[in-house]
């Protein structure tokens, strides 16, 4: 069947996963938008809300948005709409129960009825390779040979990414804030165009957003700044997938 999630406030579509796709955290999270269809979710023209109260208050805090303001104009789907948050977070629980991976699911809300489109195994950072493959042992859903057969060697290297020191970052000066798409860290000049990342010896490439002709670009850089966009938009997929360090929906970031 196709299902519309562009009919108006009653509908919409998102983006979820069954645990932290960042960090391995056993937290049902995800994305939606109102009165919209699938494309512009990943697309990250639109910046998304959060699927679980928890978690949208935990972009506000990062965002530096107000209550207030959250609740009015960014409320969870948790919040906005109960019923079919309800019946989401069962379904979510019976995927991951029937195919023991983390799963990545897509859906669509009509009209207040929910639909999924489509599951598949999650995409993941490192660290959240390792700790969802050990607590799926832990909770006696895999055996030690899956989970050792889940541990991608090339992905074994993302452990090895810097960080910046905390004491650095208390006195550092703040210019923005965004969603920490892609872990690790990342110092360069900036550049603002796909092309001029590879003029530099080290660069970050900023972007409104970012699109598949940014490709190149994005593999040349140690890292990526998206003034719009979410956890699951175009810029945080992909960079996660290189292992690229990713902030996205800086809004606090004009890019010209």
């Amino acid at each position: 069947a196709m299902v519309y999630g562009n009919m108006g406030q009653n509908s919409g579509t998102g983006v979820a996963f069954t645990r932290d796709a960042a960090t391995g955290e056993n937290v049902f999270n995800g994305e939606y938008l109102i009165d919209a269809q699938g494309e512009d979710v990943v697309a990250g023209i639109r910046t998304p809300q959060q699927i679980t109260k928890e978690g949208s208050l935990r972009w506000a805090k990062l965002a530096g948005v107000s209550e207030d303001v959250r609740a009015s104009k960014y409320p969870s789907l948790e919040e906005n709409m109960p019923k079919a948050y309800k019946e989401l977070f069962e379904t979510q629980k019976n995927l991951e129960e029937y195919f023991k991976d983390m799963q990545d699911l897509e859906f669509t809300i009509q009209d207040g009825k929910l639909w999924m489109l489509q599951t598949r195994n999650g995409k993941r950072t490192a660290a959240a390779m390792v700790k969802i493959a050990m607590d799926l042992l832990k909770e006696g859903k895999i055996d030690e040979k899956t989970a050792l057969l889940r541990q991608e060697p090339q992905k074994l290297d993302e452990l090895l990414h810097p960080v910046f020191d905390k004491k650095a970052i208390k006195s550092a000066n703040v210019v923005g804030k965004g969603l920490p798409a892609s872990p690790g860290a990342a110092t360069g000049q900036l550049v603002f165009h796909a092309d001029e990342a590879n003029k530099f010896p080290v660069s970050i490439l900023a972007r409104i957003e970012t699109s598949p002709e940014d490709l190149e670009g994005m593999d040349i850089a140690k890292g990526i700044l998206t003034a719009r966009g979410g956890m699951t938009s175009h810029a945080a997929v992909v960079a996660r997938g290189m292992g690229k360090c990713c902030v996205s929906g800086a809004g606090d970031c004009k890019i010209d």
